[in-house]
């Protein structure tokens, strides 16, 4: 199937991952350069993506994947593929996808990877979905609706570990040594979750705007457990913020409630502090961003840092 993405503000839509615009054109069987341009008011299309059903047998919810292959993938045969899992697929994924293609334009700055984006679960809207999923305990924020549910990120990892990833690499020629998930704001707390409590899971980890104030910083208290057991956390992690992610009450592009830059620049010094052999860890705050502007720029940086040209 291909991805269809009616023209709203949040579904941008390009081409894929990988070689230079030229290169792609060059080497790229037809199929992956053909447009979809049908007309007459059609949905756009994304053309070359998949949309596969993976449900979970657990929890009886339905659940989508969306696959874009690079473009090297149909004529490198024997070649096996770092894969780059991100949450709130709805918005992510075709950001990414177009992004990586313009990162490329000029020179390699990102290598060939399969792009896998993970959906919200069908029949929930996206913020109570996410909040479900990606939380690690039920003491959601007191400015969440009366019917928000919050704390179900444990049972979440089970799917993605149980499901999605052996989904993934029975069907595609994926690496397995090579697995990123990227997730911003709930995302990166549960991309923080899977570094702290599967650290096997993933081998890189692309944290946007971590939600580290949730429930009282309870993932800091999870750093400071995993360290008294710990000697080594092995793992590529980057993390970005927006330079107005912090508190300043007199100035409305602030956050008026929590320091996100103060908080990822914590966990940052804290995970230095241990020492760990296997962890390389970077960030970066972006200057003149805020929670909703910051995801692009943060997206392209991750991508650079943990996903470099082969």
């Amino acid at each position: 199937m291909r991805l269809m993405v009616l023209a709203t503000a949040a579904a941008i839509a390009v081409s894929g991952c990988g070689k230079t615009e030229g290169e792609a054109v060059r080497t790229a069987p037809k199929a992956a350069v053909t447009t979809a341009q049908s007309g007459n008011g059609a949905p756009y299309v994304l053309t070359g993506t998949q949309v596969w059903d993976v449900p979970d047998p657990v929890s009886g919810r339905k659940y989508q994947i969306f696959v874009n292959l690079p473009a090297s993938y149909e004529f490198d045969a024997q070649r096996r593929y770092p894969v780059l899992y991100v949450t709130d697929a709805d918005y992510a994924f075709p950001v990414i996808r177009s992004m990586v293609r313009r990162l490329n334009l000029e020179r390699p700055r990102v290598g060939d990877f399969i792009l896998v984006g993970l959906s919200y679960a069908q029949g929930d809207s996206g913020s109570h979905s996410r909040r479900r999923d990606y939380t690690p305990t039920p003491k959601g924020p007191s400015s969440a609706p009366a019917d928000a549910v919050h704390g179900g990120s444990a049972a979440y990892r089970q799917y993605i570990r149980e499901q999605v990833l052996p989904f993934v690499e029975g069907r595609f020629r994926a690496d397995p040594e090579s697995r990123v998930i990227l997730g911003h704001s709930y995302g990166g707390l549960l991309g923080a979750e899977f570094l702290l409590q599967e650290p096997g899971v993933f081998s890189g980890y692309i944290l946007g705007s971590p939600s580290f104030w949730y429930d009282k910083k309870h993932m800091l208290k999870v750093e400071a457990d995993y360290a008294k057991a710990h000697k080594d956390l092995p793992g590529r992690v980057f993390m970005y913020v927006g330079g107005y992610e912090t508190v300043k009450p007199d100035d409305a592009r602030y956050n008026n409630d929590a320091d996100l830059v103060g908080d990822m620049r914590l966990f940052e010094t804290n995970l230095k502090s241990r020492g760990y052999p296997g962890l390389t860890i970077s960030s970066e705050v972006l200057p003149g961003e805020d929670h909703l502007t910051v995801a692009p720029s943060g997206f392209a940086r991750g991508l650079m840092a943990v996903l470099p040209p082969r």
